[in-house]
């Protein structure tokens, strides 16, 4: 049993009584879980031959986009149950769009708040009506979303390697003190890609430096000397860094990062694998197609806008190759977020 101690209080972890119990917590931690950006709609109703648990409508980038949402307990047999109901929503919604449009309609106008955050990204993106928006939406390649009580390097590797699809997984732990008081443990859905892909969220209008979430194309890692030498160009992969699994359909590229006094991008390498590292949840090799290439370099700039790299960032190989800077890549980009406790 974990705990999460403070001179206050011990917070132990509880487990959740059923997938219900589940569900309720996260429409309760929805707006930190999911960010405000974003819409989550808590929703069961029949697409096809399937009912998925929900659906979240993603609004912090310039094109909308759409995961199906499915909340289960780790407990239960992962490829029997889990994978097989992702696959299944995967061909519902390929086989009945219309009535996913119609689920989506009903849903975000019983709401009036998620109505009026579809208006104002319609009136922002210049689209013609919430039906536009929702026609969009439904023709967008399938993309899920699984919440679960405990994310285990099987089930990782299980979407990562089964599924041509993206498919992103959050872990919400509970945890409770002798007053029955809770904390919520997570790591924001997407928040380091979406720091460096939108630069944070887009208020006032277009930002120069947005890229939409799904050309991103580059993983971006930070390097001691010695593992860049030996690893990165002598064995022509990267051992293990954290991937989101939604991102791993899109990465067609590894750049390095050589550390102080280096600072710089400096090297980058297609990818042609993907693999699961088994023994740590969550974490990815990467095998090169062939040798990295000199680039750049791109250096830190002391006193602009771009920290040194010290955790894995994203971006597309094309502004990489344009760029001189950190700055010319990143500027006016958040760092990447840590777990939230709430």
């Amino acid at each position: 049993m974990s705990v999460i101690w403070s001179e206050a209080a011990a917070y132990h972890s509880v487990p959740y009584d059923n997938e219900q119990d589940l569900e309720d917590t996260i429409v309760q931690i929805a707006p930190a879980l999911f960010g405000a950006d974003r819409v989550f709609l808590s929703v069961k109703r029949k697409v096809g031959k399937n009912i998925p648990d929900g659906y979240l409508i993603d609004f912090s980038g310039p094109q909308a986009t759409l995961f199906i949402v499915e909340v289960e307990l780790a407990s239960h047999d992962l490829f029997r149950h889990m994978a097989v109901q992702i696959l299944q929503f995967s061909f519902s919604i390929e086989d009945d769009i219309w009535g996913l449009k119609n689920i989506l309609h009903d849903a975000l106008k019983a709401s009036e708040a998620a109505w009026l955050q579809c208006e104002a990204f319609v009136k922002k993106r210049q689209l013609n009506s919430v039906d536009h928006l929702l026609e969009g939406l439904i023709r967008q390649p399938f993309a899920a979303l699984v919440i679960v009580d405990s994310v285990s390097d099987q089930l990782e590797a299980l979407f990562s390697q089964r599924f041509r699809f993206p498919v992103e997984v959050l872990e919400v732990l509970r945890y409770e003190n002798a007053q029955h008081q809770r904390l919520y443990r997570f790591e924001p859905l997407l928040a380091d890609v979406t720091n460096d892909s939108y630069g944070g969220v887009e208020r006032d209008g277009p930002n120069p430096k947005a890229v939409p979430l799904r050309d991103i194309d580059t993983i971006v890692v930070p390097a001691q000397a010695e593992g860049f030498q030996q690893v990165f160009l002598g064995e022509q992969q990267w051992r293990s860094v954290r991937i989101h699994g939604s991102m791993i359909p899109q990465i067609k590229y590894i750049a390095g990062y050589q550390v102080a006094p280096e600072s710089a991008i400096t090297y980058i390498a297609p990818v042609k694998d993907i693999t699961s590292v088994g023994a740590d949840p969550g974490k990815y090799r990467l095998i090169f197609s062939e040798a990295a290439t000199p680039i750049g370099p791109i250096r830190y700039v002391s006193g602009g806008k771009t920290k040194p790299l010290q955790n894995v960032r994203y971006t597309t190989r094309q502004r990489l190759l344009a760029a001189k800077t950190l700055d010319d890549v990143w500027a006016n980009q958040a760092e990447p977020s840590a777990d939230v406790t709430l």
